[in-house]
C-alpha cells in the first residue's frame, strides 16, 4: 500500500468507497476544472513534465534523472522544477545537494541536484526563471506538478507502476486518482508503464485508445555484487516500500528483517537507535532507500550513515531510443510553440 494513502485505494471497491464517492465526484468536478481552465505561462525553454495519474510513488525520480541526464547526452543544459515535498523555502531556492537539509527542501530534490540545478518552489514560472537566467539552463525538467502546473508543459510524460495501476480507479478521497482519467489523458502527451505487473494493463489500454504513445522501464540496482549475499534489515519511508524490499532482494541481498516507515518519513534520534541495535544483536546490516538517506544526511550520526548501505537504482527503458525520441519530441513541441508566438 502506498503509505500517504489508506490501504483501501489499492483494493477492490468497497462500503468505504461507495460512501466517499458523492466527495470523489466534487474532487473530480474541481480537479478537472482546474486542469481545463489553468492559465499556464510559457517559458522560454522547452517543458517536459514527469507526472502521474496518483497519489503515492511511481517511481517519478528515477525517470527524470534518467531524462536528465539523456539531456545532457544530447548537449542540453537541463533543470529540474520541484515543489519539493515538505520544503520551507518562500521564495525559489536551487538546491545545494552538499549543504540543504531535506527538511528544508525535500528529499526528492536533494537526489536530482546531484545530475543538475533544482529549484525548489510551489511557484514554478518563478523556478524556471531562476534557472534560465542564472543556471543557463535550456531545457527544463519537472518532476511531478501534471496536474497543478501554471507553466505551459511541451511534453507530459505520465509514469504508471505496474503493480499497483491507479488503485481502485477512484478519485481522491474515495481513491488515489487526482483526477478522472478522460481529464488527465488530454493533457498526457506519453505513458511509461514502469516495472512488471498487470495492474496498470487497463490504463494502458484506455491511453493506447486515445492514440497516447507507450512506453516501457524498470528499474535496476546500480551495484548488485555489493549487496550479493548480505544479510539485512530493510527499512523505508517511501509510497511502496515493499517494491524497495523486492529490488534488495532480486540484487541477492537477504531481507531478515524489513520496517516500512510513512513517506517522506523523518527519523527520530529514537527510531535510529532502534534500528541499529536491533540489526547489532541480529547481525545484519542495515540497508535503506536513496531518498531516504538523502533525509538522513542531517539527522542521523556519523556512526550510523558509516554503517548503512544504500540502494542506488537506475531506470532502464526496455527500448533504448525512448530517452532520446521524448527528449526530441519535447523539443519539437517547443519549437511549434515558438512559431505559433
Amino acid at each position: 500500500m502506498a503509505s500517504e494513502a489508506p490501504p483501501f485505494w489499492w483494493e477492490k471497491p468497497d462500503w468505504r468507497v461507495l460512501a466517499l464517492s458523492p466527495l470523489s465526484a466534487v474532487y473530480a468536478l474541481a480537479a478537472g476544472r482546474g486542469m481545463r481552465r489553468a492559465r499556464r505561462e510559457k517559458i522560454e525553454a522547452p517543458v517536459l513534465c514527469i507526472g502521474n495519474f496518483t497519489v503515492g510513488g511511481t517511481g517519478k525520480t528515477p525517470v527524470a534523472i534518467a531524462l536528465a541526464e539523456q539531456a545532457k547526452r544530447m548537449h542540453l543544459k537541463p533543470g529540474f522544477l520541484s515543489r519539493g515535498h515538505g520544503g520551507s523555502f518562500a521564495e525559489p531556492h536551487v538546491v545545494d545537494a552538499h549543504h540543504d537539509s531535506a527538511r528544508h527542501v525535500g528529499d526528492e530534490p536533494l537526489l536530482l541536484a546531484e545530475h543538475a540545478p533544482v529549484a525548489v518552489t510551489p511557484h514554478r514560472a518563478a523556478g524556471a526563471r531562476l534557472l534560465l537566467e542564472q543556471h543557463g539552463c535550456d531545457f527544463l525538467i519537472m518532476d511531478d506538478g501534471f496536474q497543478s502546473a501554471r507553466i505551459h508543459i511541451d511534453y507530459a510524460l505520465v509514469v504508471v507502476d505496474a503493480r499497483y495501476g491507479i488503485g481502485n480507479g477512484r478519485v481522491i478521497p474515495g481513491g488515489p486518482l487526482r483526477a478522472k482519467i478522460v481529464d488527465q489523458l488530454v493533457f498526457t502527451s506519453g505513458l511509461l508503464k514502469m516495472g512488471e505487473g498487470t495492474a496498470a494493463d487497463a490504463v494502458v489500454r484506455q491511453a493506447a485508445r486515445a492514440g497516447r504513445p507507450i512506453f516501457e522501464a524498470h528499474t535496476e540496482p546500480s551495484s548488485k555484487k555489493r549487496l550479493s549475499g548480505k544479510r539485512f534489515l530493510a527499512f523505508a519511508g517511501i509510497g511502496h516500500p515493499e517494491k524497495f524490499f523486492d529490488t534488495v532482494r532480486e540484487a541477492g541481498g537477504e531481507l531478515v528483517l524489513t520496517r516500512p516507515f510513512p513517506d517522506h518519513h523523518f527519523y527520530g534520534e529514537d527510531e535510529l537507535a532502534e534500528l541499529a541495535a536491533t540489526a547489532h544483536a541480529e547481525g545484519l546490516g542495515l540497508i535503506t532507500t536513496a531518498k531516504d538517506a538523502a533525509r538522513l544526511r542531517h539527522g542521523a550520526s556519523r556512526d550510523f550513515l558509516d554503517k548503512l548501505d544504500v540502494l542506488e537504482i537506475d531506470t532502464v527503458f526496455e527500448l533504448d531510443n525512448v530517452p532520446e525520441r521524448i527528449i526530441h519530441e519535447t523539443l519539437d513541441a517547443w519549437r511549434q510553440r515558438k512559431l505559433k508566438g
